[in-house]
């Protein structure tokens, strides 16, 4: 808020617009007020011609006096004051006021012409602050622009910052389309013209310039002012914003830029006065005659009441005049359109929660800001319009009526509101008389049933914490009472904060206060060895350095002091029993402000009496009932305290380990995910069930409690490493308050890194810690789907490797409570007996042979259990092991005529090859064959390999095994193409040569005409015949290359019979009669087969 006229009363009615005060004149026969009509150029005419231009001086050459005081009184006093003040006011005197009336700096003009301003230190901060984004805020005034002449030295007006003016855009703005940057356009673009300045009231117009789809369009521009603001804005544009048009904003600057090439005149009144009544006769005719149509009956209007002796314009001294600037009893401020900002605040509100609309109301926030950290007394006027608006949101009686909260974006944007307000109240330049108002206005809004409650609440709340406790818990009804706070209680209770403290005032008025020579006792204690006050030691490249101030006498324990107590407090409110609120933003800001406290307090360097508040107020906590977040009882949906118990216990850690862990494992409870309402004796009196047990709470922020919960679980293992009694007593807190399988396994992770140094030995005991973690991770994933399974059986085998081959025999033996068959076969047991594994653990024959014994049990129940995937893998664990390996084979056998697919019959059978056994594998190759169904047009499936394998398995072992096979092809195997080429294979070689002891091969080639071929052949010949007429059905024109390509393979092997040509022949003859109306397809038959 700005000082003096600057500050207005924020919710008494707006001011009258444009400055029209009553100018009055003396009596022909009085004096002159104003000087000689002759001064300054003489006459009227010297009044009309002069301009504004003022006289070029060298750069370094000082202002004038004249300047230097006519500044000070244009930006402080009304010009009325001015009038009354002096009896004769020279015109020289008058026009430097009036010119020096004008804002001097870009930077408010770009204020009220665009979002949020981030030219100068610390706008981008209150810019976050107040939420908005960069591409919502506006650009900065371009640096470089031409200070009027006669500004301070070194060419930067007064009261402007350096390097604001025109020239280049401003870096990282954006928001090329805002009113400001095109106003700049529109001045450089030379679209200001007609630019007149009289008294306090400048006028010109500003032409858009034509583009493809419209004309050129002039406007014309009226801007009144008073005391360095703008007052009041007119364009022909019809501009309906909060901010002012692109032409206001050229006009402005144009003013501001090229102050020598504005016309300037007193004000209206004054060139009247120098008038005779011939003069005004005239000048009234011409005037009625260029406007008659617009001014003809306002002007008749005014002669009859003027002509009229009663009438109410001759009661009253003088007349208005627009230009003269404004009286003494209006308020000093910027205009803005408050209808505007009402109907834009209106008009975002009933968007709801949508992107856009938070976006512009958080940009509406953040130009509060700016006004604020201005000292524009705009920024609490603002701020009132939009708490209006906000508090007659329709959907506020809803909300109530409903018992429901509202949104989170709703939230957030009350909480800004009510933090804006406490920025207001806590204003160091208001007035007493304004605060006192705001205040007034701030709990009428907060008396209201509809105004939102601190905590987000509304209406049916959750039950109170002691609500579920025996009602001989509670000692008095009042006791647990607490008062309704809302947004606004915050900004109320600021009235008790003041800035007259002496210490503080003097504290801020200069860097190097320091201490008074006649100071009080208690007033030294606040000072250091140098004398100067104690937050000086702060130091931005290191933490602050805090001193303890003892408490005044009269204190209860005299050892006491400020800093301990600050600490106390911080430690109560931290662990307070209270419950969730409900919604992200809401639950969000608990966990927010929860670690802000945390990170003060971390920078605390803890000494011997501030240990003992610690150990104090830890122990109050432990047994603090049901108001402590730590106590023995917590209900079900209290807010969790790893976050500041995590801090208890590294800071108690080194000075009393036993509170530290104590506490610590107290905290690691989040009964919210838990069945049962706490940790302890249920038969204890106080014992809670959860007030709602049934319901599960929406806990938006429940991924980062876990966390958190993780991390002070973890901090917990790093510092119990080697200690096997308490970490015996970490992990059975883990595995009962914990219920992430993820975290655990996190933990399991970090337990295995700390335990597993690369510098250092081993610790055994965190080792177990972590083997433990992994297998409480197996069992809670078995039965549920992790993508991170596999990668969490892979690490569990690692760390039991670690431990040592006791661990790995554990784990194989009891691998149906940790793994799937799958996993224990293909990973657990085949990890346990690999070369790696023994040669990292050193092993012995024995041992070795204990491992692979266990594997082998694992793999044959495994198989046994699950055939389908374990087979393979069970066979390849068994094979050094003759038994094991034939129980293998007949479990995959026995299967066989179950659930398993071609495919993996297919693939036990290659396996049962490669390892020298090919009767076993044409036996399992027949298997899969029965299991097959190749049709017509599966050309490219992939089986098609494995029955082309299955085929050549057969014939490299004879005309039997063939025969045999041949059968089940024909059933299976429907595609022409696949039973041709089997065809083709079996009449290349003899069979029999796969050289099988007992058996001999007769070295001939088998023929077509005789079995198993015979067969084999007709059923091609047959799925050729029926793959033609089954194409022939849908084909098109496009195909008919790709067809007759077929046709020729078909007929390669129609001819292997002796009667094959006949056949074929026949075979293209029927095609024909069928299919003759397909001419085209039938001609190309013809041209290739004739």
């Amino acid at each position: 808020m700005a000082d003096g006229g600057e500050r207005e009363e924020l919710l008494s009615p707006s001011p009258v617009s444009p400055a029209k005060r009553l100018c009055s004149w003396p009596s022909p026969q009085a004096h002159h007020p104003r000087g000689s009509p002759g001064a300054a150029g003489g006459g009227a005419g010297g009044v009309g011609s002069s301009c504004l231009v003022l006289g070029a001086r060298p750069h370094l050459q000082p202002e004038s006096l004249l300047d230097c005081a006519a500044k000070t009184v244009a930006e402080k006093w009304a010009y009325e004051r001015v009038e009354e003040r002096f009896e004769r006011i020279p015109e020289p005197v008058q026009r430097r006021i009036v010119y020096w009336s004008f804002p001097r700096n870009e930077r408010e003009i770009c204020m009220y012409s665009s979002f949020q301003y981030r030219g100068g230190p610390g706008a981008g901060a209150a810019g976050g602050a107040a939420g908005a984004s960069p591409a919502e805020e506006g650009p900065q005034p371009p640096p470089g622009a031409a200070a009027p002449a006669g500004s301070a030295p070194g060419g930067v007006a007064a009261g402007a910052s350096p390097g604001l003016g025109a020239g280049a855009g401003a870096a990282g703005c954006g928001g090329e389309g805002l009113p400001f940057r095109r106003g700049i356009r529109l001045l450089d673009s030379g679209s200001v013209e007609n630019v007149l300045q009289v008294g306090f009231h400048l006028s010109g117009t500003v032409t858009e310039l034509a583009t493809a789809s419209e004309p050129a369009v002039t406007y014309k521009v009226a801007i009144s002012f008073d005391r360095c603001k703008i007052t009041s804005v007119t364009c022909g544009c019809g501009n309906k914003d909060i901010f002012y048009c692109a032409h206001v904003v050229a006009l402005s600057l144009y003013r501001i830029r090229k102050p020598d090439q504005v016309k300037l005149r007193l004000p209206i009144s004054e060139t009247l006065f120098q008038m005779n009544r011939d003069q005004l006769q005239k000048f009234i005719q011409y005037l009625i005659t260029a406007h008659h149509t617009e001014v003809l009956p306002t002007a008749q209007k005014l002669a009859d009441e003027i002509l009229s002796s009663n009438s109410e314009i001759n009661q009253v001294n003088g007349a208005p005049d627009p230009t003269a600037g404004a009286s003494i009893d209006d308020e000093n401020c910027w205009h803005l359109d408050e209808e505007q900002v009402k109907e834009q605040v209106k008009l975002f509100l009933s968007q709801g929660g949508y992107c856009g609309s938070g976006k512009q109301l958080n940009s509406m926030f953040a130009k509060v800001r700016e006004m604020l950290r201005m000292r524009d007394s705009n920024g609490a006027r603002m701020l009132t319009l939009i708490t209006e608006q906000f508090m007659a949101d329709p959907r506020l009686t809803l909300w109530r009526q409903q018992g429901t909260n509202m949104t989170d974006k709703c939230r957030q944007l009350w909480d800004e509101l009510g933090a804006l307000w406490v920025c207001i109240i806590l204003n160091p330049h208001c007035k007493l008389e304004e605060k006192s108002c705001w205040l007034q206005q701030l709990q009428k809004w907060s008396d209201l049933d509809v105004c939102p409650l601190e905590d987000g609440n509304y209406g049916h709340e959750l039950p109170n914490i002691t609500n579920a406790l025996p009602q001989s818990a509670i000692h008095s009804p009042d006791s647990l009472s607490r008062p309704r706070r809302t947004v606004f209680t915050r900004a109320i209770e600021g009235r008790e904060l003041h800035w007259q403290d002496s210490h503080l005032q003097r504290i801020i008025s200069s860097d190097v206060y320091t201490a008074p020579a006649c100071q009080r006792e208690s007033e030294r204690l606040l000072f250091n060895s140098q004398g100067q006050p104690l937050w000086l030691d702060m130091n931005e490249s290191r933490p602050p350095v805090y001193q303890h101030v003892p408490v005044a006498a009269g204190s209860p324990n005299s050892s006491e002091s400020y800093l301990s107590l600050a600490l106390e407090v911080a430690l109560m409110s931290l662990g307070q029993q209270r419950l969730m609120p409900e919604g992200l933003y809401a639950q969000d800001k608990v966990c927010r402000n929860e670690e802000q406290l945390l990170s003060q307090l971390q920078e605390l360097q803890l000494d011997d009496e501030l240990v003992q508040t610690l150990q104090k107020q830890c122990i109050l906590l432990l047994e603090g009932g049901p108001f402590s977040g730590l106590g023995e009882v917590v209900h079900r949906e209290s807010v969790p305290m790893h976050t500041f118990a995590k801090y208890l216990f590294s800071a108690l850690l080194p000075h009393d380990p036993d509170l530290s862990y104590k506490l610590a494992l107290r905290a690691m409870r989040l009964p919210v995910l838990e069945n049962s309402a706490s940790a302890g004796d249920t038969s204890h009196p106080h014992h809670m069930v959860s007030v709602v047990p049934s319901r599960y709470p929406r806990w938006f922020t429940l991924g980062h409690l876990e966390s958190q919960q993780c991390e002070l679980a973890s901090t917990m293992l790093t510092a119990a490493k080697g200690d096997t009694l308490r970490l015996r007593t970490i992990l059975e807190a883990i595995q009962k308050h914990i219920h992430s399988s993820s975290l655990i396994f996190k933990l399991a992770q970090d337990a295995f890194k700390i335990a597993t140094p690369t510098d250092s030995s081993t610790d055994s005991t965190l080792l177990n810690v972590a083997l433990e973690l992994g297998l409480q991770v197996m069992r809670m994933t078995l039965s549920t789907l992790n993508w991170r399974r596999r990668e969490m059986v892979r690490w569990l085998v690692t760390c039991a490797t670690e431990v040592g081959v006791r661990a790995l025999v554990s784990i194989l033996q009891s691998w149906y409570t940790l793994f799937t068959p799958t996993e224990a076969t293909s990973i657990v047991a085949a990890t346990a007996v690999s070369h790696t594994t023994i040669l990292r653990l050193s092993l012995d024959y024995p041992q070795r042979e204990e491992l692979a014994s266990c594997a082998r049990t694992l793999a044959l129940q495994c198989a046994m259990k699950d055939p389908q995937s374990c087979a393979l893998s069970a066979l390849t664990l068994c094979e050094k092991d003759h038994i094991a390996f034939e129980a293998a084979y007949q479990i995959a056998i026995d299967a066989a005529a179950g659930g398993m697919t071609h495919s993996q019959l297919f693939t036990i059978a290659r396996y049962m090859e490669l390892r020298g056994y090919p009767l076993r594998a044409f036996k399992l190759a027949s298997l899969a064959m029965s299991h097959l169904n190749l049709a017509y047009n599966q050309d490219t499936h992939p089986a098609i390999n494995d029955v082309l394998w299955a085929c050549a398995l057969s014939h490299s072992l004879g005309k039997n095994e063939l025969a045999a096979l041949i059968p089940l092809v024909v059933k299976s195997v429907h595609c022409a193409t696949v039973l041709s080429d089997i065809l083709r294979r079996c009449t290349v070689t003899a069979p029999g040569l796969a050289g099988i002891p007992g058996r001999r091969s007769s070295g001939k080639l088998m023929s077509t005409d005789k079995a198993p071929l015979r067969q084999l052949l007709d059923a091609t010949i047959n799925a050729y015949i029926n793959t033609t007429h089954s194409r022939l059905t849908h084909i098109s024109p496009r195909h008919y290359g790709e067809f007759i390509e077929f046709l020729s393979k078909a007929r390669e092997t129609f001819l292997l019979p002796q009667d094959g040509h006949l056949q074929f022949a026949q075979f293209i003859d029927n095609l024909k009669q069928i299919y003759k109306g397909k001419k085209k397809l039938m001609l190309l038959v013809r041209e290739r087969f004739g």
